[in-house]
Parts: structure tokens; sequence; C-alpha cells
């Protein structure tokens, strides 16, 4: 044994009956920033490195001048009704959407824009599991009154009613500085965390937990983010037209158009309407028809006379009256599943959609109508 090799075994024997030095111990600061780091590589896989996080503290007028601009808005509840804020800068935000949707960064950062509800939605189990995680690194610890309880609550569009919304007592506010990613898609944003200072919370008392259903013997599970995206989806507003036909005129005859000119239709529009979505992208063909006097679009299904197959709503085979009009050219409303026959006036409650042929028009009208420009 050489004298090197002796000296290293005996300071391992020295060494041996030695304390191990106590690890520091866990602040909110380096809590917070593990929990975020924790969270988006779980849930999204995004690398995430804290560059540094500092706490202060502030008033309610003080903390809208502190939000940067185009963040997202996250207002949080707390226990015994407590409310509190996390703001996700545009780097971070636009991070987190690319990582969801794409599944990587892109090269660049795209600009800034102004948030919506949907990410929101898309960003809340995130924000969901880092509240999870700084409260559970801090357990027993009695910054956990303060700290504890938070999860995502709603989203505010415009830090204006903050003062209205918030309490107006003293805040924790804690500024992390975040590099997001790796490689040449890099990026920097920062995250900002504002807690009522004065915490209603408790030492060791599990906070409400935000998770699904679980088998006996199962880890409960988060949220799924998609319910909360569904929800936001469905709520969103959508704009369809019923386009009866598209004509090509002269620039002239353009030119001349005037409130009370009429353009002429061929037969066949009233049996090839396209239902068309934003940019004119075609979702379904239907024909013109009426209900209880109203004119209204019947949806055909795939294969039908007149429907190309493969050209249903969304690509799915939907018959039947879906959608009715509550008045001539009103917004359309849908019908669902229960709806009577459109051709046997007997089936359902007698009042079934008939067809608007060109028949049942001159009945009407005694004549051919003519798009009239200006309405119908």
């Amino acid at each position: 044994m050489t004298a090197a090799a002796g000296q290293t075994v005996m300071r391992r024997k020295a060494g041996a009956g030695r304390r191990a030095p106590a690890a520091p111990p866990m602040t909110p600061e380096k809590a917070l920033g593990q929990a975020l780091a924790r969270a988006a590589q779980e849930l999204l896989a995004l690398p995430l490195r804290v560059v540094s996080v500092t706490e202060t503290r502030m008033t309610l007028a003080d903390l809208p001048e502190a939000l940067e601009d185009r963040s997202l808005l996250a207002l949080l509840d707390g226990p015994a009704a407590g409310l509190g804020l996390m703001v996700l800068s545009p780097p971070v935000l636009s991070a987190l959407l690319e990582m969801r949707m794409m599944g990587r960064l892109a090269a660049s950062a795209p600009a800034a824009r102004r948030p919506t509800r949907t990410d929101a939605a898309m960003a809340a189990d995130v924000i969901d599991a880092g509240l999870a995680g700084f409260e559970a690194a801090l357990a027993g610890n009695p910054a956990l009154i303060w700290a504890g309880g938070f999860r995502y609550g709603s989203f505010l569009e415009d830090p204006r009613p903050l003062p209205l919304i918030l309490e107006d007592t003293g805040y924790r506010v804690f500024r992390l500085v975040l590099d997001l990613g790796s490689g040449s898609a890099a990026r920097e944003g920062g995250v900002l965390l504002a807690l009522p200072a004065e915490g209603r919370g408790q030492v060791g008392a599990p906070a409400e937990e935000d998770v699904a259903a679980a088998a006996p013997g199962e880890a409960p599970q988060p949220a799924h983010w998609p319910d909360r995206l569904e929800q936001a989806l469905m709520a969103a507003p959508a704009q369809l037209e019923a386009v009866l036909a598209r004509l090509t005129l002269p620039i002239g005859e353009i030119l001349a158009l005037h409130p009370g000119a009429t353009l002429p239709l061929t037969e066949g529009a009233l049996e090839q309407l396209r239902i068309e979505g934003p940019g004119g992208r075609l979702l379904a063909r239907a024909r013109l028809g009426q209900h209880r006097g109203f004119r209204a679009v019947r949806l055909l299904v795939e294969g039908e006379e007149g429907q190309p197959a493969g050209q249903g709503l969304g690509g799915q085979g939907n018959g039947g009256p879906a959608m009715a009009g509550q008045a001539p050219g009103a917004a359309m409303a849908d019908w669902g599943t229960s709806a009577p026959s459109w051709d046997d006036p007997a089936e359902g409650d007698g009042t079934a959609m008939a067809p608007m042929g060109l028949g049942g028009l001159e009945e009407e009208a005694g004549e051919l109508p003519a798009l009239r420009i200006g309405g119908m």
C-alpha cells in the first residue's frame, strides 16, 4: 500500500464517525423555484431553471405597477376566502402553450399578445401543480400559514379591477426570473406570485386538493386540463354562415348595386347551401327549408343527394334538421338529436321541417325569390 493510498483510507476511517452536515433549511424562495421547475418538467417536459428569486412586501396600490404588460393574470383561491395572484409573463406563457400544443419550443419567441381565457385554461394545471409543490415543500414550516392552500381560481383580462377584487392588505410578492428550454430555442421570462402577508392557513393542515376521484389504493390525480380547456372552448362564440350562392359579376354591375337591387339565384341554389366557418372553410352542406313558418337549413348526411361523401359537419354524418332559424335571417339554434323528421310531418310533434322547393316558394311568393342587397 502506497503512502497516498494509506492516507486516503485513514481519512475515510477518521470521517466515518462524523455527523453528516445538516441540510440547509427550506426557504419559501427555494421551495417556489423548485416547485415550478418540477411542474414544468413533469407536465410539459419543459426544462426550467430559476435564475433568481426575490421577495418583497407590497401594498395593494403598488401591486398593479409591478405587472408586466400583456401578462397572464391568474387569480388564486386560498383558505378562508383569501385571494392571491400569479402572473405569467408573455415569454413564460408562450413557452407553456408551445410545449402543450407542439411538444417543443419555437426557434424564436412569438410577439407578445393579449392573453385569452383559453390560454389561462391551458396553463391552469401547471399553476396548480406549482402551487401544490410549493405547499408540499413547506410542510411543517411556519410559512405554510400564508403560503398554503392556494389554487387557480379564475382569469382576469385586465389588471385595472385588481384593487376592487383583491383585499386591501399587505402582500408577499415573489418575483422569479426563469430560463426556459435549452439550446437555440431557450428564452427568459418572469413569474410573479402575490399572496396575502397575513395568512389564514394552518401549519401541517392539508390543503383542499383539486383532484379527480381515484380508486382505493391509487394516488389521486390532478384535475385534467382538457376539462378546463373544453369548458373554455364551449363557452367561446362560434359563427357559422349559410351561403346560398356566390356570383361573379363585372365590376360595372358591382358598382351599380344599390339597396333594393336583386340578384337572381339558380334553382339548384336551394339544394346546395354551404355551411362555412371562419375563412370560408366548408363544414357541411345543407338544403334551404322552413320550420313553423321560419326559414331554416337542414344538414345533409354523408352520401345523401346533393351532399358529397365525407362532407358532413366536422367529417361526421349529421343528418336531420340540426339547425332551425328563430326568424328569417336570424341566428340558428341547435335542435339536438331528438328533432322531428324533415320529410315526414307525421313523425315527432307534427310540426316537422319541410323542404322548401321551388313549388313551395311559388305558393308563398308567386315567384323564385331573388337575393336582395341589404338583407333578406
